[in-house]
């Protein structure tokens, strides 16, 4: 049924839909319910230590046999001087002061670091199907050792150039991520200058740009998107929100609410939360941090969190996408059987 069966080829899957890497917010379980129903089930990584990452990897291997993706983030780290320090303390101060919140003492330290060694090691004993990268690759000599092992390469792409940049350096099908995306943005040639190019005026462009498989991300819920996104050149579909609120999802606190609520005007692009801009559920406080310079990512964490820990729904830093409203309900294999389903429908009506 699938007009272009270049990514099911690839990574060895019945259906190109690939359930998202969404850090904190996918499990094993999730990971292994959206494999075993035919799709690419995706953990995102980024955030896991090597011995929470080994853990996971075995528990993987004990759910599914079927292909899996394992994300990372490979972010340039950034200090914090002690002047925007203080600056950002200032700046924050009315809203720890307004909700009981401690003000946070001391420079920050990044509470995970991006791909590196340990989890090359980790990856090469244990090799996985697939292999993602969100904000840029590693260094070449990790992408060659994965590749030797047979693991495929995917990653991110905000703007054709990105694409392209990709492209020349062996990845082996490129994600095509639409403004519309919910969570961080996966740019990595201009940080300070995002393109915020539309998935449906992007997506063509990569496609004719490139000579390997593009996945479509961004705004994506239900098979009229799908159906759109082969339309237009996808090879495949990568969809996060959809599935935040499956039933083998992480819980974490007011993100599923936030979901369920969300329209196609309740997000905002934000650095607020983490310091590199993410699409996010609006309120009053992310509004007023538009105005105040964000410690680099992940440090903003350190600011952020205590606000969230102290008045959850006012300051909470929930990630999701334009499309909420248009997502499936039930368990995580359920709804990739829907999204079969619906996308079925579209492209035959």
């Amino acid at each position: 049924m699938w007009p272009d069966t270049r990514l099911c080829e690839l990574l060895g899957i019945e259906h190109p839909i690939i359930q998202a890497p969404m850090a904190g917010t996918t499990t094993p379980a999730m990971v292994a319910a959206v494999s075993n129903a035919g799709g690419l089930g995706s953990h995102g990584c980024a955030t896991l230590s090597p011995e929470k990452l080994t853990e996971d990897m075995e528990a993987l291997a004990g759910a599914t046999n079927q292909s899996v993706n394992l994300n990372f983030f490979c972010h340039e780290p950034e200090d914090i001087t002690e002047d925007h320090h203080v600056a950002l303390i200032e700046a924050m101060r009315p809203h720890y002061e307004a909700t009981g919140a401690t003000l946070p003492e001391g420079l920050p330290t990044p509470s995970f670091q991006p791909f590196g060694a340990a989890q090359l090691d980790c990856l090469l004993a244990r090799p996985p199907a697939v292999v993602s990268f969100h904000f840029g690759l590693p260094v070449v000599e990790a992408v060659a050792a994965l590749k030797d092992k047979g693991c495929k390469i995917l990653c991110s792409a905000t703007t054709v150039a990105e694409a392209r940049w990709l492209a020349d350096r062996g990845v082996d099908a490129i994600i095509a991520q639409g403004w519309e995306s919910g969570g961080h943005r996966g740019l990595f040639l201009e940080l300070e200058n995002d393109a915020q190019v539309g998935l449906f005026s992007l997506l063509p462009q990569v496609v004719d740009a490139v000579d390997v498989p593009v996945i479509a991300a961004g705004g994506i819920a239900d098979g009229r998107g799908i159906a759109a996104a082969f339309a237009l050149g996808a090879s495949g579909v990568q969809i996060g929100t959809a599935f935040i609120t499956a039933d083998e999802a992480t819980r974490k606190p007011y993100h599923p609410e936030a979901v369920e609520m969300g329209t196609d005007e309740s997000t905002r692009v934000t650095r607020a939360g983490s310091g590199r801009p993410a699409r996010a559920h609006r309120t009053k406080w992310i509004d007023a941090m538009a105005q105040v310079d964000a410690a680099p990512f992940p440090l903003m964490y350190h600011y952020s969190r205590p606000l969230l820990e102290a008045d959850g729904p006012a300051h909470q830093f929930s990630l999701y996408g334009q499309s909420a409203a248009l997502a499936p309900s039930g368990d995580a294999g359920a709804r990739l059987k829907a999204l079969v389903a619906s996308a079925k429908e579209a492209m035959n009506a």
